[in-house]
């Protein structure tokens, strides 16, 4: 979940650690504008003007938790959260492996549901994402923003270009140890697991993280936040936090499946001889097929509809090919993580080894890794308790 406009790779070059947050917001913008001026005409100087300007918001907004814990006008509902969450940052340390630093340690209501604004986009006929790249991360397969009319221009531009768009809501987002990434009004209120896999995702972002290698980090940090959300509820969880959280899981398995199997159907015909023209009937009875499906898995889930909104706009290539980048590496790093044992830090060595790759065999390993293993005879999947077949796509494979 990031749409990070600063990164650790000039680090390097500065240590911006050792300044106040005034200056670290300075020396970022610095950084990015300069190399604009120098490398592209200053065509994204506007960009990094905004980004910076809504880190400095963000971070003027902050007040540290232990304050707030000590504030008697604090609201009961957010103290108990913000307590939650502060135990859950120990433990994110302690018991996890993820850095221990100031992130999470302040609060910031931004006013808003949403931390930034990522534009994702496609080509009309192709699953392959358009990227944008950065001196300081790479490319990354989203754009993100805080202001939402840029967001809203950039979009309508790529739409006006014949792309495919999605702009997504994103309740947070890493700045990978640049800054200390503060607990938002976004998420805090969130359900227990749900609270727990996010905060993790984002300190996995600053645990491990590889520059131009979208899909590998967001894959990488949701496996290592659904991993530490599992056991902190199977330690500190109560019955029916742990309950909820396993029904959650469950229908985002089965959410993936269903839109995987839409997407490699599309993948098939984009590759196929086909005309564009037939190429685009067959794209719109896919992608109405996947809404049909997915009003049968509703009803299996007894009319449950928090995915309605990810199905109400934007059902496109953009939109498909982003909720791939999240999750085409989570069952490589679930099959990693039981080949190392279960255990974290053997599981950290092994993806920094896999990170330390060039880019084809990183890709190769992850997909060897992929790799079902063979079902012996009378052998059942955990989850494979049967949804009605027309919400089951043949080839089946949360969205953010």
């Amino acid at each position: 979940m990031a749409g990070r406009c600063f990164a650790r790779s000039s680090r390097r070059l500065i240590n911006l650690r050792r300044f106040s947050t005034v200056r670290r917001v300075f020396w970022a913008f610095l950084i990015q504008s300069t190399l604009c001026l120098a490398l592209s005409g200053c065509a994204d100087l506007r960009y990094y003007r905004q980004a910076a300007a809504g880190q400095w918001d963000l971070l003027r907004a902050r007040r540290p938790v232990a304050e707030l814990l000590a504030d008697s006008a604090t609201a009961p509902a957010l103290r108990r959260r913000l307590e939650t969450a502060q135990a859950l940052r120990t433990f994110a340390s302690v018991e996890l492996g993820l850095p221990d630093n100031g992130s999470y340690r302040d609060y910031a209501d931004l006013g808003r549901l949403h931390a930034v604004k990522n534009v994702l986009a496609a080509p009309e006929l192709s699953l392959q994402p358009r990227q944008w790249c950065y001196w300081t991360v790479g490319c990354l397969s989203y754009r993100g923003y805080f202001d939402a009319a840029a967001a809203g221009s950039l979009a309508e531009e790529l739409r006006a270009a014949g792309d495919d768009v999605y702009v997504a809501d994103i309740p947070a987002y890493s700045t990978l140890g640049w800054f200390d990434d503060p607990l938002l009004n976004t998420f805090i209120h969130w359900p227990v697991g749900r609270l727990a896999e996010l905060m993790f995702h984002e300190l996995a972002h600053q645990r491990l993280y590889v520059g131009g290698d979208t899909a590998f980090n967001e894959s990488f940090a949701t496996a290592v936040g659904r991993l530490g959300a599992e056991r902190w509820l199977a330690r500190h969880g109560g019955a029916e936090d742990r309950q909820a959280y396993a029904l959650d899981s469950r229908r985002r398995e089965q959410f993936l499946r269903v839109v995987a199997g839409a997407r490699e159907q599309l993948a098939a015909v984009y590759a196929s001889a086909r005309s564009d023209a037939e190429k685009r009937l067959e794209k719109r009875r896919i992608l109405m097929e996947l809404r049909e499906r997915y009003q049968s898995l509703k009803q299996f889930w007894g009319g449950y509809a928090g995915y309605d909104r990810w199905f109400e706009q934007d059902l496109n290539n953009a939109k498909l090919a982003g909720n791939n980048t999240y999750h085409q590496w989570v069952p490589a790093f679930m099959a990693l993580y039981q080949r190392e044992g279960r255990d974290l830090a053997a599981f950290y060595r092994a993806a920094e080894g896999i990170a330390a790759w060039p880019p084809p065999e990183r890709a190769a390993r992850l997909t060897a890794l992929s790799e079902p293993a063979p079902v012996l005879l009378g052998q059942v999947e955990p989850d494979a308790r049967p949804f009605p077949i027309a919400a089951r796509s043949d080839d089946g494979r949360r969205a953010f």
